[in-house]
């Protein structure tokens, strides 16, 4: 940021800083995409002509190149529209399929509320749900989890990484206690796919939700990662086709998923070098903001975070506010799916704050195609409005 105010040269306006709520198309995953709108338009299921079978080889190297991402199986892969349906076919598909064994579930009140508005609704049929709360830091207590198991468990769904606060669970930890029980483990590792390892075998995962629009893929395309073993039974949610091994019936949508593929190929290639980079990225932008000004507070262990991610906190300022003044700079002040909603953040009310504190949150989320100059003009213009705003209200 220049000293009469303005953007550097190399910054482009608006700047884009919300890429937890969803991530710009790389172009190289647009490049294997666009075949599959024109020439290679098949249906994947049509198997008696070379349209189709050039559609089903490119749907199996996209699950292939999924399946590397997270150390599975490619037929440990099934295709869903999103990781909203993933996570419903997932938590609803295990408790329709196993009632015989129990109707207990536990899982965390900072969840997505794709999960939280599932286990709800299970809730009002007859299932026990037991609501984990999280400490300060964001972490759910392992003891407390321990604890929460009984006879009648057959789920537990605890998220990989929270997509407001950034802050990334211990799956390992969580995963062998399921293992020691024998009940099931899911995770919403939707913000965790391609910023952080993630290895379903390590984590003793048995079904993971991903999607491509989070790691720069298309919107419109996700998958369920289902550990191909005969203890893990769900019960299809849409029926007709039988396809996906019976589990999501329903036209695949070829180009998606080819970009889906990509996008996965391309993430794990880069990651190391890639995590590096936006954590300093990151780093940057919080030391910046922390010298000039003060009230501020991170929310969420700043150890156990994704690389990208930064909520802080502006004491005496209302997000909304900060928000309207920041017209230049794309930032969210919580979750992209529960957008419209006003007040304060039910993530950040878990970990203890108050109103205030919530309400005066700000989501950070740095990605791929950020730049040093980008973030030093955002720093500038942060500073400037938080302290603008605070002696209006002074």
């Amino acid at each position: 940021m220049s000293s009469n105010g303005n953007p550097s040269p190399s910054v482009t306006l608006p700047v884009y800083l919300d890429n937890h709520a969803t991530t710009p198309l790389d172009p190289r995953v647009l490049e294997a995409m666009l075949p599959f709108f024109t020439s290679k338009f098949g249906n994947a299921a049509s198997s008696s002509h070379g349209f189709g079978w050039e559609a089903a080889a490119a749907v199996e190297m996209a699950r292939r190149q999924i399946a590397n991402a997270i150390g599975a199986s490619p037929q440990e892969i099934v295709f869903t529209s999103g990781a909203t349906e993933s996570d419903n076919l997932a938590v609803m598909g295990v408790v329709e399929a196993n009632r015989s064994r129990g109707n207990h579930i536990i899982t965390a009140v900072s969840e997505h509320k794709a999960i939280l508005d599932s286990c709800r609704h299970l809730e009002k049929r007859g299932c026990r749900v037991t609501w984990l709360p999280v400490r300060p830091d964001g972490l759910i207590d392992l003891d407390q989890l321990r604890d929460s198991f009984t006879g009648q468990t057959i789920l537990v769904t605890i998220m990989a990484a929270n997509n407001e606060t950034g802050v990334l669970q211990p799956v390992e930890e969580i995963g062998r206690l399921c293992r020691e029980r024998g009940v099931l483990f899911h995770s919403d590792a939707v913000q965790a796919l391609g910023k952080v390892p993630l290895d379903v075998r390590q984590a003793g995962l048995d079904l993971a939700s991903l999607t491509a629009h989070k790691l720069y893929g298309p919107k419109g395309c996700g998958a369920l990662y289902v550990r191909s073993d005969a203890v893990v039974r769900l019960e299809p949610m849409i029926h007709g086709g039988g396809h996906e091994h019976g589990l999501r019936s329903g036209t695949l949508n070829v180009p998606g998923i080819v970009g889906f593929g990509k996008a996965c190929e391309v993430a794990q290639r880069d990651m190391p070098e890639e995590s590096c980079r936006v954590a300093g990225l990151r780093n940057r932008l919080r030391d910046r903001l922390l010298a000039a000004l003060d009230q501020v507070v991170i929310n969420g262990s700043m150890e156990q975070r994704l690389p990208g991610n930064l909520n802080m906190s502006f004491l005496n300022v209302e997000g909304e506010t900060l928000l309207t003044g920041l017209h230049d700079v794309a930032l969210s002040s919580g979750s992209a799916c529960s957008s419209g909603q006003t007040h304060a953040s039910y993530v950040l009310k878990a970990l203890g704050l108050s109103d205030e504190a919530a309400g005066s949150a700000i989501r950070f989320g740095i990605g791929r195609f950020n730049t040093e100059a980008e973030i030093d003009y955002v720093a500038g213009r942060v500073i400037e409005l938080v302290k603008s705003l605070r002696e209006v209200s002074v």
